[in-house]
């Protein structure tokens, strides 16, 4: 019988963790009566003696959390326990050490939040350590298979988009093209989404190859139609027109994207002669407080994750699909990346908007 279970934040920070957080505990502990520990800095809380974590309780997890960006529980996206580093800057395997800590604290179930590469580092501890693991989706990217949304995708896609509300009206003053860049790793689901709703004229994706002289086209094409700015949104991991990516620095295999937005701007002034600006959004958009879609995701994910629990279902990830939360197999999860699809709505409104996708 389940008396006690634990919950993480894993991986990058976003809006909506501490609704999903408080969602957890106040299912488990008013519908279930079991008590609910909150695991700190993600695997790390385990993988350290002493075990790092707090009691969570009704009163520490009142409505105030869905209001707060960040996780109150911290997180980390670099400590993989299966390469955990020490002191001494060399890494070892301490994986067995999260499944003891799982044990030295009595936990019956565990709830990670996190992406696909965290929830793939918890898949495979839970398969070793033979641990009830269900998990969450959350990442801004949403590019995590078979969920329509992850928790932080939404409040991300709301900044760009008040992003390109605010730029506007100094492009149209100074006669400018604005190019705005946004985070969302391999996909172009952010740039997409606050591309169209923000009102862009052109919006570049990784998905969507593109030419330089039919950006320049489409820019001179605005003027011709008595349109004195233009504003562009770009996708951080798009390439330069030879297919090169754009990185700043790299974390082991893992590239960190940003600046295909300068190479733009300076491509687009060169053969247009137009004033180009850049602003690159970066982690703006991963803070603040969580907009409603983002609570409600959140709070359903959460109720739902517990309920899994209740009914001895692990080896799940709860999802969100056709209006519904249900659950799918985490393996199934973490296999499939979720790009942007070319051919299917956002990108056939796009166009149908004449919204330019460089191609």
């Amino acid at each position: 019988m389940v008396k006690k279970i634990g919950v993480l934040t894993s991986g990058g920070d976003c809006a909506g963790l501490n609704a999903a957080i408080r969602a957890i505990t106040c299912r488990a502990i008013q519908t279930y009566g079991w008590h609910v520990v909150g695991i700190h800095n993600g695997t790390t809380g385990l993988i350290i003696r002493p075990l790092d974590y707090r009691h969570l309780t009704i009163e520490s997890c009142n409505s105030m959390m869905m209001r707060s960006g960040g996780t109150m529980l911290g997180s980390t996206n670099k400590h993989d326990p299966f390469n955990f580093p020490d002191a001494q800057g060399n890494q070892t395997d301490r994986s067995q050490d999260f499944i003891e800590g799982y044990h030295e604290l009595g936990l019956d179930a565990l709830v990670g939040i996190g992406g696909d590469g965290s929830m793939r580092v918890l898949w495979h501890l839970a398969q070793q350590g033979n641990l009830n693991l269900v998990t969450i989706p959350k990442t801004i990217d949403n590019d995590l298979g078979h969920t329509e949304s992850a928790i932080g995708y939404p409040t991300a896609v709301e900044v760009a988009t008040e992003a390109l509300d605010r730029l506007q009206p100094t492009a149209a003053s100074h006669r400018r093209v604005m190019i705005l860049e946004v985070m969302g790793r391999d996909a172009g689901h952010i740039a997409l989404s606050a591309g169209i709703a923000g009102g862009a004229d052109i919006i570049l994706i990784p998905e969507i190859p593109y030419s330089l002289d039919k950006i320049s086209h489409k820019i001179s094409s605005l003027a011709d139609l008595g349109k004195t700015f233009a504003l562009i949104i770009v996708a951080e991991a798009v390439k330069t027109e030879d297919g090169e990516p754009v990185v700043l620095s790299r974390e082991g295999n893992r590239p960190r994207y940003g600046g295909v937005s300068h190479y733009l701007a300076e491509k687009i002034s060169e053969s247009t002669g137009a004033e180009v600006r850049v602003m690159v959004l970066g982690h703006v958009q991963r803070g603040g407080q969580p907009c409603a879609q983002d609570r409600i995701l959140a709070s359903a994910f959460g109720v739902h994750a517990v309920d899994l629990i209740a009914d001895n279902k692990f080896d799940r990830m709860v999802a969100w699909h056709n209006r519904r939360v249900e659950d799918v197999p985490i393996a199934d999860a973490i296999k499939q990346f979720q790009e942007v699809d070319t051919q299917g709505a956002m990108v056939r409104t796009a166009r149908g908007l004449g919204i330019f996708l460089g191609d």
